[in-house]
């Protein structure tokens, strides 16, 4: 999967952020608005300090009257300025959470619309990583570092603009020794950007590796490979937190650097004013309020060089984020679909070519080549190859998980392209070799395919596939819990699930990625019993693993590396000789030894 992020500089990472994020442009401009009243606020203070010492203190007396009366505008100032900024504080937060919503949800429901094309080469810790924790640090980054930008922001142009009012020379000299600190924080930025994006990267790696090793535990276990699996976890953890400690360390770098240029430029104001003295027009009072000032413009970079840390990681998350949303949705949905034809469908492969992504512009080898062949309505076919051969990549095809690199695969003659995934959602039903269950009931993962449906349906659809032998056998029927992935069922019960899942959606068009896989011998009849009920009148597809399979389909399709390479009943294909031939002669032996 390819991912646009390196193109992006941080400012163009921000405008399309914004864009992705539409609530954070919703009413921006009131929010800046009350942001520049608590600024000026905060800029009035100073000038009432100001004029506090000019105009209140004289050589022998203090005009109580004047400072009591500037002192009742600071308060009234302070008040109205710290009800705008709280008020501008609400408003951003809202929006922000308004806004990390809608990206996590179309993020989420992105992910989904992607191509098994696109899916096959990003790992679900990855794209659980995108979700949650890049996502996760924009939350962070608006709790804070967005405020940060929105009020000290505000308040340093405000503030700067004061200051030349005050005294452009003393404004100057405070701009040009604090200038240096952009440069620096510029310099720093950029390798902290860098240093940012690493760290994202081995982190969605350190949650793929948790992810495999956690599920996969079983299996680990009984290879005693556990420890092989701990060494890729720790090695994973140990890049993120090199990664991490690097990130931290730059970053570590820029809070000082801040310190340091405000203590030179405070020093360098008082040493100018001084020098200059009271023939320069500055009175005491002034040289107070614009010392004030000074602190005011500095705080909000000291401020920043913590936020362009945090800032950076948003970026960083950002990014990631972007990239994913801008991978092409797979299949795309027709702009005038066609309705596929009542009844049963037949299916047609013209020339089909397909090749899977890379990260790069470039696609792998091809895995399917000029493949071509009509299945008719109610036929029932087993597609058949050795490890690699393109078979499972052909099925997913024909349900349209994936568009071909080249060709055409049509249903009801009608090319899928010109079929709404709706329509072809009610038409065409997969049942996959690894059936995904969620945790709950068997009637929950039954009932979410046609929610429609009572118990009593659902108790129907078992009978009418003669399973009800077997929901005796559980311990509470049709309310069993299934477990985590449905854990708690065997491989076997979980594809039983699965066919009586298909049932529900009636399809005219079905295909089977080889249901009867590592089975028991009880389990394996009662699916083939299910099956043949199910195929009946329907246009079955079966991506056959067991030869047992294809000797009971009316034809069976042979690839080999890519191609077709026989086509035929099963006694035709075993008497030509051939790939076929050869497959068969070899399960033979196999099940002869066994």
């Amino acid at each position: 999967m390819s991912e646009p992020i390196s193109r992006w500089t941080t400012v163009e990472t921000i405008g399309r952020g914004v864009r992705a994020a539409p609530a954070l442009r919703t009413g921006f401009g009131l929010t800046l608005a009350l942001a520049m009243v608590g600024a000026g606020g905060r800029v009035t203070i100073p000038i009432l300090i100001q004029q506090a010492i000019d105009r209140g203190f004289r050589k022998d007396d203090v005009q109580v009257d004047v400072v009591a009366l500037l002192a009742g505008i600071a308060l009234v100032v302070i008040a109205i300025a710290s009800l705008a900024q709280r008020t501008a504080v609400a408003r951003l937060g809202r929006r922000s959470e308004e806004a990390l919503y809608g990206l996590r949800v179309r993020l989420f429901e992105h992910i989904h619309r992607l191509s098994i094309a696109d899916h096959t080469e990003e790992r679900k810790g990855a794209l659980v990583a995108r979700v949650t924790s890049d996502v996760e640090t924009l939350a962070q980054f608006f709790q804070w570092g967005g405020l940060a930008w929105l009020l000290d922001g505000t308040l340093m142009l405000m503030v700067a603009g004061v200051m030349l009012s005050y005294d452009w020379v003393l404004a100057l000299v405070a701009f040009a020794i604090a200038a240096p600190l952009g440069y620096v924080l510029r310099r720093v930025q950029s390798h902290l950007g860098r240093a940012y994006d690493k760290s994202r990267t081995t982190n969605a790696e350190v949650m793929t590796q948790i992810s495999e090793t956690i599920e996969g535990a079983e299996t680990l276990r009984a290879y005693d490979a556990t420890q092989e699996y701990a060494h890729r976890v720790e090695a994973a953890s140990h890049e993120r937190a090199n990664a991490y400690i690097r990130a931290g360390t730059i970053g570590a770098f820029l809070f000082p650097s801040g310190e340091v240029f405000s203590v030179f430029t405070v020093a360098g104001v008082v040493t100018v004013g001084l020098l200059r003295g009271p023939s320069s027009g500055l009175t005491a009072g002034a040289m107070v309020g614009f010392l004030f000032l000074t602190y005011r413009f500095l705080e909000p970079i000291a401020e920043f060089t913590e936020v362009l840390d945090q800032t950076q990681t948003a970026v960083a998350g950002m990014r990631r984020v972007l990239g994913v949303l801008e991978i092409p949705i797979g299949p795309p949905e027709p702009d005038q679909p066609q309705i596929l034809p009542a009844g049963p469908l037949a299916v047609s492969l013209d020339r089909v070519d397909f090749s899977y992504r890379t990260r790069g512009d470039e696609d792998e080898p091809p895995v399917l080549l000029g493949v071509t062949a009509h299945i008719p309505a109610g036929q029932q076919v087993a597609i058949v190859g050795e490890t690699g051969s393109g078979k499972t990549t052909l099925g997913r095809l024909i349900a349209r998980l994936a568009d071909p690199t080249a060709g055409t695969v049509s249903v009801g003659g009608i090319s899928l392209t010109r079929v709404a995934n709706e329509d072809l959602r009610n038409r065409l039903t997969v049942v996959p070799q690894e059936p995904f269950l969620f945790e709950g009931t068997i009637a929950a993962n039954l009932s979410f395919a046609h929610p429609n449906l009572s118990l009593a349906d659902l108790e129907r659809s078992i009978d009418v596939l003669d399973l009800r032998d077997w929901l005796d056998t559980l311990p509470d029927g049709i309310n069993t819990e299934v477990g985590s992935r449905g854990s708690q069922l065997s491989a076997g019960e979980r594809q039983l699930v699965a066919l009586i899942r298909a049932s529900l959606v009636d399809p005219a068009v079905l295909v089977l990625d080889e249901a009867t896989s590592s089975v028991d011998a009880l389990t394996e009849v009662r699916l083939a019993r299910a099956l043949e009920r199910l195929a009946s009148g329907r246009t079955t597809i079966a991506i056959a693993h067991r030869l047992s399979t294809a000797a009971r389909a009316d034809r069976v399709l042979v690839l080999h590396h890519g191609r077709l390479v026989d086509d035929g009943p099963h006694l035709e294909l075993v008497q030509r000789g051939g790939v076929y031939a050869r497959m068969y002669e070899a399960w033979v032996a196999s099940t002869t030894v066994a």
